[in-house]
């Protein structure tokens, strides 16, 4: 197995906790690698690429794709190594209390400390185990959503109860000629005042039923109708639809491997038990976002961020004891200085 040069920190995931962890690690100095098991940064929000997000701080809605965009753009300012399509599968420490973190590439890549944000674990969406579903992706069964505008007019049925199945019946109201919402259960799981817009907003909401039945035109990969079947009287019904969209959740995969001197305290085998200041119980490796858990976690974007800059200063001060604990805010950092200078005026107009 090939080896690569030593960093002073790798980062596990590229979805936003990571990407804002490759960010913050350059702006405090240190030499980064990052590496992503998908082909493409931005995590589960370039799942949702389409997707309108309030709650981020300071910034104003944008769309999931978009500020995906931003966050890499946002993560390259100091030049990281940004390593996609490589599945991290073994952790382990070598003689000198480096980490060795083996990929899928067939290169151990070595490293002084380790950010996992890892999120929960390579997730793809779970897909319809139906006859036909699978020529029927290659037409109009979706499992994310390209492009809302695709469904301009269509008759569109979601399947799903969670937040993301009633979220996009929501955002295609008034967009989509009808919107079908189909759950195998008698109540939603999802945010009850979604739920609320989507009976109001004029969507066909069909409960205790599931899809049962792909029904094809003659290519057999387009989808003319879907079979629903009642959960309670087992009676089958069909609805006549332009597109599908499944929301069913996502598999993980959460095959990674440390050996057993270097193991952080798990739950489930993924999550790390942890604290605030990011630490697990594994000296040297901390972590971020949603695979981290302590007392007050934020489950959300805000709190990822927060945890990749303590992660960081922990990183910081794990191979560097005496540098200071924190970084320093941007309008005091030397490595801003002749950026700032350049963007204003270049927003002056002066060349």
């Amino acid at each position: 197995m090939h080896k690569a040069t030593v960093k002073d920190v790798t980062i596990i995931g590229g979805g936003p906790a990571g990407l804002y962890s490759a960010f913050y690690s350059g702006l405090r100095g240190m030499d980064v690698r990052l590496i992503e098991a998908r082909e493409e940064l931005g995590g589960k929000v370039c799942l949702f690429k389409e997707k309108m997000i309030w709650d981020a701080g300071g910034q104003p809605p944008v769309q999931g794709g978009v500020f995906a965009e931003q966050l890499i753009a946002q993560a390259e300012t100091f030049g990281p190594e940004l390593l996609t399509g490589r599945k991290v599968t073994r952790i382990r420490r070598d003689g000198d209390g480096l980490f060795l973190i083996e990929a899928s590439d067939g290169v151990t890549y070595p490293s002084r400390s380790i950010i996992m944000a890892n999120g929960g674990g390579i997730v793809t969406p779970q897909k319809l185990k139906l006859s036909g579903a699978a020529a029927a992706e290659m037409d109009n069964l979706f499992y994310t959503v390209p492009s809302i505008a695709q469904f301009r007019g269509q008759t569109v049925l979601i399947s799903g109860g969670g937040d993301a199945a009633v979220d996009w019946a929501a955002e295609f109201l008034g967009i989509a000629k009808e919107v079908i919402l189909v759950h195998r259960r008698e109540n939603f799981c999802a945010h009850e005042a979604q739920v609320e817009k989507v009976r109001e907003g004029g969507a066909r909401v069909v409960l205790n039923a599931a899809i049962h039945r792909l029904i094809s035109d003659g290519s057999k990969e387009r989808i003319e109708c879907v079979e629903l079947r009642d959960s309670a009287t087992g009676e089958e019904f069909r609805l006549a639809v332009d597109s599908v969209l499944v929301s069913h959740g996502f598999e993980m995969d959460s095959e990674l491997v440390f050996e057993e001197a270097s193991e952080p305290v798990r739950e489930d085998g993924h999550f790390f038990i942890g604290t605030a200041s990011a630490d697990t119980t594994e000296p040297g490796i901390f972590a971020a976002g949603d695979c981290l858990k302590y007392t007050g976690k934020v489950n959300l974007l805000v709190g990822a961020f927060q945890d990749a800059v303590n992660a960081v200063n922990r990183a910081k001060t794990y191979i560097d004891p005496d540098s200071h604990e924190r970084g320093m805010v941007s309008s005091h950092n030397e490595r801003f200085k002749e950026r700032n200078r350049q963007i204003i005026r270049h927003i002056a107009g002066v060349e």
